[in-house]
This record gives structure tokens, C-alpha cells and sequence, in this order.
């Protein structure tokens, strides 16, 4: 037998090993992550879902944001073509409808201003009646024209509703 020596066995090499490129095989993950586990991937997954879903949230919130305007703010235009609600009296003798297309035409009032509205549906809100002196709250955007086109209305009639505790109340005594 041979003599042990101290210096390391040779590698011993094929012809493809030769061929390889150098680095660590393909099945070996990179250094840069093989120290790290699960956890920081995961937490830097979540917060690039969580950047994406606030980008987007905030994106749209310009879209969906309805701003309050006096009626004479409305009539300026200042907003331009955002989404706006006005609140305001509904001038009496100014409701009318038309069936086709089914539309519903009213004035709101307040402070002196006058705005012309126009509702493009069937159907109204059962306490929006020209009986009562009555506030309307209207969501929508102003035409080129000053005219509001509502999406929404609101109805608001306290007087209404005083007129019929007052009857009870004079119905008890």
C-alpha cells in the first residue's frame, strides 16, 4: 500500500463537468436568499399587495367623492365636472314630469339663487311633493347650461312632520 500523504485527494473531472458553467448548480438557490426564510418574503409580498390596493383605493376616491356646494356655488361652475350635492328649497309650482323619456323638472332656491334641475327617472321619492314647503338635497353634476342634472334626490320636510305632532298634540289636550 501506498503512503498516506497530506495533501487533498484531486478532483476528479469528466468531460461534462468541464463543460458546466461555474457557479452553483441550477438547483441551489442564490446566496442572497438562502440566508433569509419564509417570513421577510411574505412580508414583502403583502406590503407590494397592500401599496397596489391603496393606489387604487385613493385612484378611484376622486371619482366617488361628492362635494357639499351652496346653490350659488353650483351656478359659478367652480367645480368643474365633479360628482356635487346642493341642498336647497324646493321652489313651489316647480315640479313637473314628463313621461317620455320619463324625466322629473323642479327648481331649487336659496340665498336668492335659483337652479333648475333635472332628474332623468321614473321614480321620486314618496315625500317629494309640492304640498309642503320642503328642503331638497340633490346629487349630480351642473351642464354647461347652469341646469343640475341630479342622480339623486333627497327629500327633507320637517314642516311636515311639526304640522302632524302639532295636530296630535292639539288632538290630546
Amino acid at each position: 500500500m501506498s503512503a498516506p500523504s497530506d495533501s487533498p485527494p484531486a478532483p476528479v473531472v469528466s468531460a461534462d463537468d468541464a463543460a458546466r458553467p461555474a457557479g452553483p448548480p441550477p438547483h441551489v438557490p442564490d446566496e442572497r436568499w438562502r440566508g433569509l426564510g419564509s417570513g421577510p418574503k411574505i412580508i414583502a409580498v403583502f406590503a407590494l399587495l397592500g401599496a397596489g390596493m391603496l393606489v387604487l383605493a385613493f385612484g378611484q376616491a376622486s371619482e366617488v367623492a361628492t362635494y357639499s356646494v351652496t346653490v350659488g356655488e353650483a351656478l359659478a361652475g367652480a367645480q368643474g365636472d365633479r360628482r356635487i350635492r346642493v341642498e336647497g328649497d324646493l321652489r313651489h309650482g316647480s315640479i313637473q314630469f314628463r313621461e317620455s323619456p320619463c324625466e322629473w323638472r323642479f327648481t331649487i332656491e336659496r340665498d336668492g339663487h335659483e337652479m333648475p334641475v333635472q332628474f332623468p327617472r321614473c321614480v321620486v321619492p314618496d315625500t317629494f311633493r309640492d304640498d309642503y314647503d320642503i328642503q331638497v338635497v340633490v346629487e349630480g353634476r351642473v351642464d354647461e347650461h347652469g341646469t343640475f342634472l341630479a342622480d339623486q334626490i333627497i327629500p327633507r320636510c320637517p314642516s311636515k312632520y311639526e304640522e302632524q305632532a302639532a295636530s296630535l298634540q292639539a288632538a290630546g289636550s
